[in-house]
């Protein structure tokens, strides 16, 4: 009896932690983006914040999407990946409606003027769905012409991911240029790191496909190399401390 009671209640434990575990995926990942929206939302200035963030991620996410068409893997991935792009959407709707309410041009950019000179700095958040719009039908399209194929389907799943481990690469390369990480925020890093960490344990015990946790792992070296130039740069410094705030950008998936 005393067994049966104690495996019951290992088991709820268990269910316990896998449902926490879970949550944590889907709704991870925005954590980063709600202090961001309320600073943007609270100083009406977006400059602070790249666009090009939310187009990685809405590329990255769309494509990991597809790629469960093809490979299958865990229901709290792909709702992370929904989660996520309506939190870019909702992130680009904000930044559009900031910039352009203190732009002093009355020149409207417009995604079907097919501008590449303006690409991805249009004037109303509808060019923005409508890119994103276009961009899901094309590559849902050539993914079900080539869904048979096991090498597409396998670098559809490793373009996905790969995309998103890149994120962390502007900033390091940033921070290379200046030779500093002045402006950097480390608690954000240091948030990166932690849930970069955590998903890929996460990629691992539920046996995800191999491009996820290889992936996850190049996310956890570029974290941990940002956080080595903070060190590095605050212990030997390269070139005499600036007071100006170099705004980069503090947004990237969990």
């Amino acid at each position: 009896m005393e067994d049966e009671v104690f495996q019951h209640a290992v088991s709820v434990f268990s269910s316990l932690v896998s449902w926490v575990a879970a949550g944590a995926i889907m709704f991870g990942g925005v954590v980063p983006y709600i202090p961001q929206y309320r600073d943007i939302h609270r100083t009406q200035n977006a400059e602070g914040f790249s666009t090009y963030v939310c187009l990685v991620l809405l590329v990255a996410n769309i494509l990991r999407i597809l790629f469960r068409f093809g490979r299958y893997y865990e229901m709290p991935l792909l709702w992370q990946s929904i989660i996520m792009i309506c939190t870019m959407l909702v992130m680009l709707n904000l930044c559009t409606n900031v910039r352009m309410a203190a732009e002093l041009s009355t020149k409207r950019r417009s995604f079907l003027d097919f501008d590449w000179t303006y690409f991805w700095s249009w004037s109303r958040f509808v060019d923005y769905l409508q890119c994103v719009l276009a961009f899901t039908l094309v590559a849902a399209y050539v993914t079900y012409l080539l869904l048979d194929s096991v090498l597409f389907v396998e670098t559809l799943g490793f373009l996905a991911v790969f995309t998103e481990a890149m994120l962390g690469t502007p900033q390091l390369y940033c921070n290379y240029q200046n030779k500093s990480t002045e402006g950097m925020s480390i608690k954000m890093v240091l948030m990166w790191t932690s849930g970069d960490t955590f998903k890929t344990g996460y990629f691992l015990l539920t046996e995800a496909p191999v491009q996820f946790w290889t992936c996850g792992l190049l996310q956890v070296f570029v974290d941990v190399a940002i956080l080595f130039q903070v060190y590095y740069y605050s212990r030997y410094p390269q070139k005499p401390v600036s007071h100006t705030v170099s705004h980069t950008t503090s947004a990237k998936a969990l």
